[in-house]
């Protein structure tokens, strides 16, 4: 397992250029990103700022390693369900290497935890597999190195602070995973209920989105936390990590679903064509 993990984690931040053509471009007049994507990271980021709260941006160009960190990407804020994507990394991984057999109804569980975002479903592969000692342990090698847990609740997938730059490493992480792992997880995050179709899914249907949401109100204040990671583009050239703390109680989870799928809307639609 040691061998794939490095692998994997090595080609994860690698980044190298690619010759693929598609929507979007590659870099013109100097910059990785381009006149248009630049002009729009500038509208997105102007949004983020008119918005309630603070929003934590990461937006990556695979092809080119452009990178765009709003000043809140270091900033912690709670995980929520995020950290379900590197659930799934783990438990494919560790079965890959041989160390654990998933049966039918442990993949089951693992499709709700990304379809729907389960807490049941992840609950239960979380205790069944170690929990604590065995996940929490693995997951800064996925990317996750900002990651606290809080020390007021148990040590569990659900009471972890995290900042965007982690779900920028996470997504980069799972794109460079073997194939076989990689194209089930891409799969999946295609392919999320409705009750996850916001945040990077804003990008639109022409940028064939995925993403892997997190929400919940905040225990300590009752405000708002809306989470989305996910990938848009041609080959997924494009990865974007959102981490939004409201600071608004009432209707604060559609205040948050409303800031973070405008931020991808403005950043991709139309950008691939119709």
């Amino acid at each position: 397992m040691g061998k794939l993990l490095l692998t994997a984690l090595l080609a994860a931040f690698a980044l190298a250029p690619s010759p693929a053509a598609g929507g979007g471009g590659g870099p013109r007049g100097g910059d990785p990103f381009g006149p248009d994507l630049r002009a729009r990271i500038a509208r997105a980021q102007a949004y983020a700022d008119s918005r309630p709260g603070v929003t934590g941006i990461v937006l990556r160009d695979r092809w080119t390693g452009a990178v765009h960190r709003s000043p809140a990407a270091g900033t912690l804020i709670w995980a929520c369900s995020t950290p379900k994507l590197a659930m799934a990394v783990d438990l494919l991984l560790r079965e890959d290497s041989g160390a654990i057999k998933l049966t039918a109804a442990d993949r089951d569980l693992m499709h709700r935890m990304l379809h729907s975002s389960d807490d049941a479903a992840a609950h239960a592969l979380w205790t069944r597999f170690g929990g604590e000692a065995e996940f929490a342990r693995r997951f800064p090698a996925y990317g996750m190195i900002d990651m606290r847990f809080s020390d007021h609740h148990p040590h569990h997938w659900g009471w972890i602070r995290t900042t965007a730059d982690d779900l920028d490493r996470l997504i980069e992480y799972v794109l460079a995973l073997p194939a076989r792992l990689r194209d089930h997880l891409v799969g999946e995050l295609r392919t999320v209920d409705a009750n996850q179709q916001w945040g990077v899914w804003g990008a639109g249907p022409a940028a064939r989105p995925g993403n892997k949401n997190g929400w919940s109100d905040d225990n300590d204040d009752g405000s708002w936390i809306m989470n989305s990671v996910g990938f848009a583009g041609p080959g997924e050239r494009y990865t974007l990590a959102l981490m939004n703390d409201t600071r608004v109680i009432s209707d604060g989870d559609e205040v948050g679903k409303e800031t973070t799928t405008k931020i991808a809307e403005i950043l991709f639609g139309g950008y691939f064509g119709a």
